[in-house]
């Protein structure tokens, strides 16, 4: 008997105990016992959930520092005044979604943020509107955060004067998805960051890069849009980068284009479309990377590759209406172009299997010209530039002899 009152009391007090664990649901707005969120958080105990209702709440500096569920009602909005950051999210396991944060305060040394995670794990950041933010979402030092479905928003009229929309730094196994940036300095900017991957995101007239790359080894990114940004895309410094299905897009300037590949090796370029841009593709110091199945449409350059570039293979991509489809700086070729198509190619196929009979040449005597001297773009359309273009891919004098397509495609490759 006595061994069965022993364990009911055991069994209650487990029970109780448990009870006690559960966490609470918190209400904050005009009519709640809480009308600051700052007040509902420090309130909270871990894991409690805060449902904040719509108006607007003027509050900057808003620490929340245990694991909690911060969820905002029909888009409540939170202003920072112009006052330092908005929210600072220094726990892990949080929530915090369906908020609009407006008006971080400026800074060049502390880098304000309307959404800002300090050496944390397994944060979500979903379904926000940041507007008029010095940064948008800030993350440093972070593990496994998702940043997913927020819009991004600010109106930097100087690079100097704004910071990055998402800016992650030294962090790992991110994923940044489906979000909208406008208007930023980089619309996303990736710095020491491995892991991780960026997915479904649209970065549109931010006033330097829509993408960032620095020193981040093993990312991915996938499906998202780049348009009318200051100068496209960088990856630079990197390894074991992999992009597939991305748009490049209406990145026009004279140094602007959609992909600038600087010092990155072992990488995959795949199914990305490069259209109108004044560069798709700028290549420096590049090594052991694979392109396939691209689209350059209607760029000034389709591809500049550097001879600083080796052991870079470019197959089975579509070339369309390009100004000019290959550029190079240098005699010396260390890369292969194989089974491409080029729209300029006007050779002969006698056996019918879809390849050209003769190599094609990407590169036109004008274009190394025009490398060596710019001015001479002025002479584009003349019929002597014509001539001299015709007379050297019969006796090939100027351009990289080994620079050659030797089985040019006669139909676009299916995508």
């Amino acid at each position: 008997m006595r061994l069965v009152i022993l364990f009911l009391l055991y069994f209650f007090n487990l029970v109780f105990s448990s009870f006690s664990l559960i966490a609470s649901t918190i209400y904050v707005g005009q009519k709640t016992p809480f009308h600051s969120i700052r007040q509902a958080v420090i309130h909270a105990s871990p894991f409690d959930t805060i449902f904040v209702q719509p108006g607007i709440y003027f509050e900057h500096d808003l620490n929340i520092d245990k694991p909690l569920f911060v969820i905002g009602i029909n888009h409540p909005i939170i202003d920072g005044q112009h006052i330092y950051e908005v929210v600072s999210i220094r726990a892990s396991q949080v929530l915090f979604t369906g908020f609009k944060i407006q008006h971080s305060g400026v800074g060049t040394l502390v880098d304000p943020a309307g959404i800002k995670i300090y050496n944390v794990s397994n944060v979500t950041v979903s379904n926000n509107i940041l507007d008029d933010n010095f940064f948008g979402i800030y993350t440093q030092n972070g593990k496994a955060c998702i940043i997913k479905n927020n819009t991004i928003k600010s109106y930097g009229q100087a690079e100097q004067e704004i910071g990055n929309g998402i800016h992650c730094w030294k962090s790992d196994s991110m994923q940044i998805i489906g979000n909208t940036i406008t208007g930023h300095r980089d619309g996303i900017y990736f710095e020491f960051v491995t892991n991780s991957i960026i997915w479904r995101n649209t970065s549109i007239a931010n006033l330097r890069y829509g993408l960032h790359f620095m020193f981040s080894n093993n990312d991915t990114y996938i499906t998202n849009i780049f348009k009318k940004n200051g100068a496209g895309v960088a990856v630079m410094f990197t390894k074991g980068v992999t992009m597939i299905n991305n748009t490049f897009e209406q990145n026009w300037g004279d140094a602007a284009y959609g992909l600038l590949l600087k010092e990155i090796s072992d990488s995959f370029i795949f199914n990305n479309k490069f259209t109108e841009n004044t560069m798709g593709i700028y290549m420096e110091g590049a090594s052991r990377c694979q392109m396939q199945k691209n689209i350059f449409k209607n760029n000034g350059w389709a591809i500049k590759i550097q001879a600083s570039c080796m052991d870079v293979t470019i197959t089975q991509n579509n070339f369309f209406g390009n100004t000019f489809d290959v550029g190079t700086n240098g005699t010396l070729v260390l890369n292969s172009f194989n089974a491409n198509y080029w729209d300029k190619y006007q050779g002969y196929d006698l056996n019918k299997d879809n390849i050209g009979d003769i190599p094609y040449r990407p590169i036109s005597m004008f274009s190394m010209i025009i490398e060596k001297n710019p001015p001479a773009m002025i002479l584009f359309r003349s019929i002597m530039v014509s001539l001299l273009d015709k007379t050297e891919k019969m006796i090939p004098s100027l351009t990289p002899e080994n620079l050659k397509d030797e089985t040019p495609l006669l139909k676009p490759v299916k995508l």
